[in-house]
């Protein structure tokens, strides 16, 4: 097993766009010969598109692309300019009179940081897809749908965290699995490892870190309206081969990642989705795939943190130096 990079898995192209002023933007993985793909939702508050296109009950076998990008439900309007994009370069689902993308979507919440009216939008999704496939320019760090995104809101803006966006991706034999994530969670984050927080929740000094899981302990009250919209989102690639289903099942078993990387995760003011793509025709394992998928998971939300800058006011782990 060797580390490899995200673009090294063939047949995606990655793009990015965003706003750094406004504190936002998009991060699109397309296929441009459609992928077979599956979706797991475990948080509360998802801001989605073409979700139920995942089911594997739903007609549709592939798909041409997926999309993250903060706004919340605002932003949901960029995947159609990543479908402008695509249907003037004859991509998509062909319908006789034109070619319709079929393009998935989830939002997560960046509203607090930058200009709160800045959004992906239809321009910014366009922009996103060429980049893709004309100069695909993916980096982890503050870009893309990791643009806004932060991390240990349990207490409010003024002790959260710069977070952004990560990838990991490994090889085995001729199996290539990777994984993108936007981190942006209610919760810490601690190194899947070692088991060490690393991020999340500061001190009102701002120079040492607290357990946002025991801050919540402290009180067993009833709280209706607390300060979080974040969510978490993910997509898992691979060259295996694997049908709807199959790929369902192992974006479930990616949320294990997930689970050793963010505490608590998976909250009713998260909206925690991951993707899983089929790109290829590699026969592997399911069990073995989504094993070392949460594995990838879990570096990728690390990746995420450390290469994170501060921005917007809040700190990012490079400036506290508080992780090992």
């Amino acid at each position: 097993m060797k580390e490899i990079s995200i673009k090294d898995i063939e047949g995606i192209n990655i793009g990015q766009v965003e706003n750094s002023e406004g504190g936002t933007g998009c991060t699109v993985v397309i296929c441009k010969d459609g992928m077979r793909a599956g979706l797991d939702i475990r948080g509360g508050g998802p801001a989605s598109r073409e979700s139920q296109l995942l089911n594997p009950l739903m007609a549709a076998q592939s798909i041409h692309g997926i999309l993250l990008a903060g706004g919340s439900a605002f932003g949901l309007e960029a995947a159609t300019g990543v479908m402008n994009y695509l249907e003037e370069h004859d991509i998509g689902l062909d319908v006789g009179v034109t070619k319709v993308p079929l393009i998935a979507q989830a939002d997560l919440f960046d509203l607090m940081v930058g200009d709160k009216h800045a959004r992906p939008d239809v321009k910014m999704g366009y922009e996103a897809a060429k980049a893709a496939m004309e100069n695909p320019n993916y980096k982890d760090g503050n870009y893309g749908a990791g643009c806004g995104a932060t991390i240990g809101k349990i207490a409010g803006g003024k002790t959260c965290m710069k977070s952004g966006i990560g990838s990991y991706a490994i090889q085995v034999g001729e199996l290539k699995i990777g994984a993108i994530v936007a981190v942006n969670a209610l919760g810490d984050i601690y190194d899947h490892k070692s088991g060490k927080m690393i991020a999340g929740l500061l001190s009102e000094d701002h120079k040492s870190l607290r357990s946002t899981t025991e801050v919540m302990a402290s009180s067993i009250d009833v709280v209706d309206n607390r300060f979080v919209s974040n969510t978490t989102l993910a997509i898992l690639v691979t060259n295996a081969k694997f049908e709807k289903s199959q790929l369902c099942k192992i974006a479930g078993m990616g949320h294990d990642g997930y689970a050793r990387s963010i505490r608590p995760v998976h909250t009713s003011y998260d909206g925690d989705s991951i993707y899983a793509a089929s790109v290829g025709e590699v026969k592997a394992d399911q069990e073995v795939v989504g094993t070392l998928g949460a594995d990838v998971i879990a570096e990728a939300i690390k990746r995420a943190v450390y290469s994170a800058k501060g921005a917007y006011g809040l700190p990012a782990l490079c400036d506290l130096e508080l992780g090992g």
